[in-house]
């Protein structure tokens, strides 16, 4: 009995450790976001403020045209930089979480797989075919999550991809429309 108390213990400590760790690692990331939404917005009433300051100082509607006009660029680089620090921290959250997930499965097929070997070894005689349907549906699951693995890291890579595709696009569209 104290085998499995002790197997039990163990395991909750781990259940623990685990919650833990995908607490710290997401509160980091709301962290960075914060602080960014902070910086962010200090940058903007900085900005703004001189902005107007610039503004009010132009002598006709010809020179405050061509301020505003100056003024665009500066913001949309802002903006595309805070969308891709944004994607960037929501990135590496999901990869900590991700590998954190992967070592938890790996741990759990390593502990099933003893599992397994032991109750193959203490099996009676002729239940070969029960230890060989629960190795199949193991093996099985464990290839449902390499694919559903392999799945999230395309759409990860499609994503950083679209986002790369659409901040290009996105600054040479205003650099266009900065020139006219």
């Amino acid at each position: 009995m104290s085998i499995n108390a002790e197997q039990f213990a163990a395991a909750n400590k781990a259940a623990v450790d685990s919650l833990l760790s995908v607490a710290n690692t997401a509160l980091a990331s709301a962290e960075r976001i914060a602080n960014l939404n902070l910086e962010t917005a200090r940058s903007v009433v900085e900005d703004s403020a001189a902005n107007a300051k610039a503004l009010l100082g132009a002598k006709d509607v010809k020179e405050a045209m061509t301020i505003q006009a100056s003024l665009a660029q500066p913001n949309i680089d802002k903006a595309v930089a805070y969308s891709k620090s944004v994607y960037e921290i929501t990135s590496e959250n999901q990869e900590a979480l991700t590998k954190m997930v992967e070592a938890q499965f790996g741990d759990f097929q390593k502990s099933v797989a003893d599992m397994l070997d032991k109750a193959a070894k203490s099996a009676p005689a002729g239940s070969d075919v029960a230890v060989a349907a629960v190795q199949s549906a193991i093996a099985a699951a464990n290839s449902a999550f390499d694919t559903m693995r392999k799945s999230a890291k395309q759409m990860t890579d499609l994503a950083q991809s679209n986002i790369v595709a659409a901040t290009s696009a996105t600054t040479k569209a205003a650099k266009k429309a900065s020139g006219k």
